[in-house]
């Protein structure tokens, strides 16, 4: 996993709950928490911050996970507003995630590894969107999209009838924006 998750993730704690926090998860997960952005990391390291999160936080790991996308969307919306700033709803930004955003992630951090994403518009507006992963992070795709409907003015209503997480082969998200 490249580094800038894991710096979003620091990022977020510190600005949700300080550095405090941000260092009881760090000894809570036995990790030093010194990661450069275009570097690779296991993805065992995620899952020690997660589990550290949620045991600091008092929360479920899904719902930390959940949390870190919703607050990272604002800080790379920030750091990358070339990507978002053509888009005046939360759906057409989505839209974009495999034709435009995830090859220039691609550029940006060689090596990463971005999951995959089929779309479609039903015609009552709802954008399924089918997601794979071999990290099973669709719990970070929910928060990213919640985070990207809060960007745009929005509010993204999320379920999930299918998911790796209870034994389906991809996730299914059906979203619908007010």
């Amino acid at each position: 996993m490249k580094g800038i998750v894991f710096n979003l993730f620091e990022q977020v704690a510190i600005q949700g709950h300080g550095e405090d926090a941000w260092d009881d998860i760090l000894a809570t997960a036995g990790l030093d928490g010194v990661y450069t952005s275009l570097g690779s990391y296991p993805d065992k390291h995620l899952a020690l911050l997660v589990g550290a999160a949620s045991e600091r936080l008092a929360m479920p790991a899904d719902e930390v996970i959940r949390w870190f996308g919703r607050c990272a969307l604002p800080l790379l919306a920030v750091a990358y507003p070339a990507f978002f700033v053509p888009h005046r709803s939360s759906r057409a930004f989505l839209l974009t995630l495999n034709d435009i955003i995830h090859p220039e992630v691609r550029k940006l951090y060689p090596g990463a590894d971005v999951p995959e994403f089929e779309m479609a518009v039903a015609a009552d507006g709802t954008l399924t969107i089918g997601y794979g992963s071999r990290r099973k992070l669709c719990a970070f795709a929910e928060g990213l999209i919640q985070g990207a409907a809060s960007h745009y003015g929005e509010h993204a209503s999320i379920s999930q009838p299918r998911c790796m997480n209870r034994g389906a082969e991809t996730c299914q998200l059906d979203v619908s924006f007010a």
